[in-house]
């Protein structure tokens, strides 16, 4: 009886240590139209003007170094929006009702981390999942937590963080760690 006591009084100790390690979470914002940032790459065109018309890398400034108007910042912008400042620079003095148009032509990598065989930076695809980023880091580590990840945001000026499914949409510039599992 003794014995069956102290089972008992380990296994409760045990199981409040679990509960006291859980996961907290976090709302991770998933829609919205996408925002530039440092780190993409935009093909900007710019009807008429083949010279200024090619690819350009949003810098660690936000801003996008153009030729004949310098840096026009896009951190935080859409690609129609980015656009729109492109054409107003441009009309400043330079062209005559400029149309410009801007798309995505490389985003910005995510990273993961944890339980993966590969770790690392990896370019991001668009409408990738934690799933898919697991298997582009060659998969689970033996010891990993195969159920849930946590993702880490930027969003405004705060980085968020979210324990979530492997179903959970991923965006450039995030961070996935993958836990060990504990049995």
């Amino acid at each position: 009886m003794r014995l069956l006591t102290i089972f008992a009084l380990a296994l409760t100790l045990f199981l409040g240590g679990c509960a006291a390690n859980k996961t907290s979470t976090y709302l991770v914002e998933t829609k919205g139209p996408y925002q530039l940032d440092t780190g993409d790459v935009v093909r900007v065109t710019v009807y008429g003007d083949a010279e200024l018309s090619k690819s350009y890398r949003v810098d660690d400034g936000g801003a996008i170094a153009f030729p004949l108007v310098g840096a026009v910042p896009v951190r935080g912008t859409t690609t129609g929006e980015a656009g729109k400042r492109l054409a107003r620079a441009l009309a400043n003095g330079y062209m005559r009702n400029p149309d410009v148009a801007v798309e995505i032509e490389q985003y910005r990598p995510f990273y993961i981390q944890g339980e993966v065989k590969t770790a690392g930076q990896f370019p991001y695809v668009y409408g990738m999942s934690v799933r898919a980023a697991i298997s582009t880091a060659g998969g689970f580590t033996e010891t990993a937590d195969r159920d849930r990840a946590v993702v880490y945001r930027q969003q405004g000026d705060q980085m968020v963080k979210g324990a979530v499914d492997l179903d959970f949409p991923i965006y450039p510039g995030d961070t996935i760690v993958i836990s060990e599992r504990w049995f």
